[in-house]
This record gives C-alpha cells, sequence and structure tokens, in this order.
C-alpha cells in the first residue's frame, strides 16, 4: 500500500523537533523538553529515540501531553527506538487518525543487546 504525502516538504520552512537520545545517547544529556506536546506543536517532523520499547506508548500515544496529542494535521512523527511492530502499527493508525504521519525507523545498536546480557 504506497499512501503518499499530500504536501511537499520545503525543508526551509520545515521544523524539527527531537524528543529522546536514546541508550546510546543516554551520557549525552537527560531531559530535553517539558512536554512531547509541546514539541511537537512547534515542530512539522518529530524524531523520537527513547531508550527502550516500554517508554515509547507513553511519551507518543499514552502522556497526557503526548506527542501526538500536540501534533498538528500532516505533520510526521518518526520513531528511531528500536521497538514492537504492534506498537508501530498503533502509533501509525493513532497518527492517521488525527491526519498525521508516522514512520517507524528504528536505530540498532550493541548498547541495548549489552545491557540485556547483563
Amino acid at each position: 500500500m504506497v499512501t503518499l504525502y499530500p504536501t511537499p516538504i520545503d525543508p526551509t520552512l520545515t521544523r524539527v523537533g527531537w524528543i529522546g537520545i536514546g541508550v546510546m545517547g543516554a551520557a549525552m544529556g537527560a531531559h530535553l523538553v517539558d512536554s512531547p506536546a509541546e514539541v511537537a506543536r512547534a515542530s512539522n517532523i518529530v524524531f523520537t529515540m527513547l531508550g527502550h520499547p516500554s517508554d515509547v506508548r507513553p511519551i507518543v500515544l499514552q502522556h497526557p501531553a503526548s506527542l501526538l496529542s500536540g501534533l498538528s494535521p500532516n505533520s510526521v512523527t518518526v520513531d528511531m527506538t528500536n521497538s514492537h511492530l504492534d506498537l508501530a502499527r498503533e502509533i501509525f493508525a493513532a497518527a492517521r487518525a488525527k491526519n498525521c504521519w508516522s514512520v517507524d525507523a528504528p536505530v540498532s545498536g550493541v548498547t541495548l543487546v549489552r545491557e540485556m546480557e547483563s
């Protein structure tokens, strides 16, 4: 199934938000924003790179000020967390219900594997 994005993104006008730095970036900083919804309201595209799949659902879907609660129509969320397919589908469905878009783009690394082995 191919679903085309209705409006081309203009790189000179697009506002990008970032939530989280993932497991590999945990040493670089702590909390970067007050609320996911605040970032979403100020952005056309929001990237998330959270530590674990268990962090994704509350931040993106369930938190009172969740990312999706702040997304405007035609905005895009890109989740780079190594997560579960069912969760990615749930996020996509919730985004489409708001006339938004969702991309599941996991980044793989050895940090999570090492933690699981410990």
